[in-house]
């Protein structure tokens, strides 16, 4: 190959830092929502090892996670779909940016709105669907096609 992106968690995580040469800005590449949070589960029913689990929530990467997965639950995106989103806290504003692109890259559908980290998953629903207006809806039909 003349050339990989893979990410520099990754290789860090097998010990590979040293072969890291660039590390892109979101601006531009975005990532796919949810990329390097750490989700754990357990019965809800558990209030036990909910309590031991308490002290591991953090709020803040929540609610930029809870935007980028209403992205891509209003858009029913899975693995295999071009949509990629990023959100960003800065006090109490969160500001997220989404895309959905063609395979080949030909077309590009962008949106990006600010709004209380307490509305994430409305934010991200009203991002996904400015994203339908746009005409991403048949990008991700084409795909679901294929």
């Amino acid at each position: 190959y003349d050339g990989i992106i893979l990410a520099a968690a990754g290789l860090i995580r097998l010990g590979l830092a040293e072969r890291i040469r660039e590390r892109l800005a979101y601006e531009l590449s975005l990532p796919a929502g949810g990329q390097g949070a750490v989700g754990i589960e357990c019965r809800n029913d558990d209030l036990e090892t909910l309590k031991l689990l308490d002290c591991l929530h953090h709020t803040q990467t929540a609610a930029r996670v809870t935007a980028e997965r209403a992205v891509n639950a209003r858009l029913e995106g899975g693995c295999q779909v071009p949509i990629a989103s990023f959100a960003e806290l800065e006090g109490d504003s969160l500001n997220l940016r989404a895309l959905v692109g063609a395979v080949d890259g030909s077309v590009i559908y962008r949106s990006e709105r600010n709004g209380s980290q307490h509305d994430a998953e409305r934010l991200g629903i009203e991002v996904a669907e400015d994203l339908l207006k746009q005409g991403a809806k048949a990008i991700l039909d084409a795909i679901k096609l294929a």
